[in-house]
């Protein structure tokens, strides 16, 4: 993402040569600590969650449905995702590329991919639970597996297709403080491309299609004579109110970053400094959304967590000796809202 480009410019204080109240050393020190402690927790918390979504998933694969799909692949779009992370722990900690010119492009290009594709599966997901639960007839006959594959290559194409600026315009350029990976510094086209699809398809449109979508999800469940619809509806609200906090903080900086080079805001030293640490700290709490996806979707469903304590039991001799299927009994519901359990109870 372009918007590594605050971390490089911790490091360059070329734009305050005539400011000696600058000092470098307080940024530099605050992605020592602060960058590298978060994406460290970041990489091993969203590598073992995400990961035992696809163990789980991978296991009971042939009793897979269209959610059960959107999961699996949004887990590897997290796990993509987080892969990418110690190469930037690296990079935020010692201030300098050191990876080549190949895994820069390539680096950057997975962490855009990752991105996008799991913003995209999560979208797929509210428009499929949508689909059920207000028009539960008319489309459970097309929620094959086939439909599932096509659908699930289509996002992959997709995400590869808005990253592909990345691995291909993405660089290794050095400068007085050594190299660094970035956009050249030339290319405002992506930088702007960048911020335009890192706010529009990255939040607006999943915004307002999670929004909408529950807005009509939540009325409908409530008229269902089920016991678990109260803690659906939690379930709903916790989406997006998950998604709207960690994500809106950091493109409104981003946003704020595009208005300062434009010079439509105050471009000063302190507004710079703000804006840049605006940048970086929003960004880096935005990432453990990643961590956050397997407990909002998989985890508080109740088959999902008979199925991982169960894998965990051969996994860890003496694990959960004392659980039972009965301590994960599922409520029934009324015949009209099944599809609707299988799609929350997954």
């Amino acid at each position: 993402m372009s918007e590594w480009n605050a971390t490089e410019d911790y490091y360059d204080d070329s734009y305050f040569n005539d400011n000696e109240t600058y000092s470098p050393d307080i940024p530099t020190e605050f992605n020592k600590v602060f960058l590298t402690t978060l994406y460290s927790l970041v990489f091993i918390l969203g590598f073992i969650g995400n990961g035992l979504v696809v163990c789980v998933l991978a296991k009971h694969r042939n009793q897979s449905n269209l959610t059960d799909i959107c999961l699996f692949n949004l887990a590897l779009s997290d796990l993509l995702f987080v892969f990418t992370l110690p190469f930037y722990t690296h990079y935020v900690s010692v201030g300098r590329w050191i990876f080549g010119g190949f895994m820069c492009r390539l680096i950057s290009g997975s962490h855009q991919t990752g991105f996008f594709s799991s913003i995209f599966f999560m979208v797929v997901m509210t428009l499929d639970r949508y689909m059920i639960i207000v028009h539960a007839h008319r489309v459970a006959r097309y929620r094959t597996m086939r439909a599932a594959i096509i659908l699930t290559v289509l996002i992959w194409m997709l995400s590869l297709f808005v990253s592909l600026p990345d691995f291909i315009f993405t660089e290794e350029t050095e400068d007085s403080h050594g190299f660094e990976c970035d956009y050249p510094q030339n290319s405002t086209v992506w930088e702007r491309y960048d911020l335009f699809t890192t706010n529009v398809l990255g939040l607006v449109i999943p915004l307002l299609v999670m929004v909408g979508c529950y807005s009509r999800i939540i009325p409908t469940l409530l008229t269902m004579r089920t016991t678990k619809k109260h803690r659906i509806v939690k379930l709903i609200i916790c989406i997006v109110v998950v998604f709207f906090l960690l994500w809106v903080p950091y493109n409104i900086s981003l946003f704020l970053n595009f208005l300062q080079e434009r010079d439509i805001i105050p471009n000063n030293s302190s507004w710079y400094k703000n804006v840049r640490m605006s940048v970086t700290v929003t960004e880096s709490f935005a990432y453990t959304h990643c961590c956050l996806n397997p407990i909002i979707y998989a985890f508080v469903g109740q088959k999902f967590m008979r199925r991982a304590l169960q894998l965990l039991k051969r996994l860890v001799p003496g694990y959960g000796r004392d659980l039972s299927d009965s301590t994960f009994r599922r409520s029934s519901v009324m015949s009209r809202s099944s599809e609707v359990t299988s799609t929350f109870k997954l």
